[in-house]
């Protein structure tokens, strides 16, 4: 999988992707005779939250989505514990869990019941005492019983984390999670995110907010051309080393 495997830094580069829960190799994706993925190379080692920045239109969605399982890649594959998912079959997905654009939620049930009835999908024992673990661990107990119409935004995304943590997935995927939220909604949600991350969890997030990659991840990657351009570990960049990232690649707003 890697060139020049002899070199102790490729070694140590095998030892990790061996280990790792996420790894994209070579992944190649097109939609007619559009581009969007050419070649991407991505490892997200266990206990770790990368956050993942580039322009619209780069294929930040197209990749989680072929992480998740949910597109095919034209070539390459994607390794999650260990096994390919192109070998995997839909079992996989009980390996991930994601949060998209849509928060996959009902909005005349309450927050009990929605995660009551997922966790029936997911054939959860003791589906109660685990929906309640996971309430509180989205600091949503005490509103369990209000119906979702009634939540704010950052309550919503919160209730979606929640949903997709549900069935304890080591592999946690989400897609600009802190988009329209205000400042104290954005924060509950990073020390979520954090605490997560602490599990054995992998996370890959994307955000357009800088300050929010820079201070939320244990790594910040750029998708950029089709292809990861940079990626280095948040406690070495800062948000103008990230900007100028950004528009070395032309990938700024």
């Amino acid at each position: 999988m890697i060139s020049n495997a002899g070199k102790p830094g490729e070694r140590v580069r095998r030892r990790v992707a061996e280990t790792a829960l996420i790894v994209a190799h070579n992944v190649h994706k097109r939609y007619g005779r559009k581009r969007i993925l050419t070649g991407v190379e991505l490892i997200v080692p266990q206990g770790e939250v990368m956050a993942l920045l580039g322009a619209n239109g780069a294929g930040k969605s197209t990749l989680m989505r072929i992480i998740s399982g949910l597109a095919k890649p034209d070539r390459g594959e994607v390794i999650l514990g260990g096994v390919s998912t192109r070998k995997a079959g839909h079992e996989i997905r009980r390996y991930i869990g994601l949060v998209a654009h849509a928060p996959l939620l009902y909005d005349n049930l309450s927050a009990w019941d929605n995660l009551m009835f997922y966790a029936q999908l997911y054939d959860i024992q003791q589906p109660a005492l685990r929906v309640e673990a996971v309430l509180h661990a989205v600091e949503l107990w005490p509103r369990r019983h209000d119906a979702v119409r009634t939540y704010s935004r950052g309550m919503t995304q919160r209730l979606a984390i929640g949903r997709a943590i549900l069935h304890d997935p080591p592999v946690l995927l989400l897609d600009e999670p802190d988009t329209g939220l205000d400042p104290a909604s954005a924060e509950t949600l990073a020390r979520l995110i954090r605490t997560l991350g602490a599990s054995n969890r992998a996370i890959l997030l994307t955000t357009h907010n800088l300050e929010r990659a820079v201070g939320w991840a244990d790594s910040v990657t750029l998708l950029a051309d089709g292809k990861i351009t940079q990626s280095a570990a948040a406690a070495t960049l800062t948000t103008a080393t990230v900007r100028a990232w950004l528009a070395a690649t032309g990938s700024l707003p």
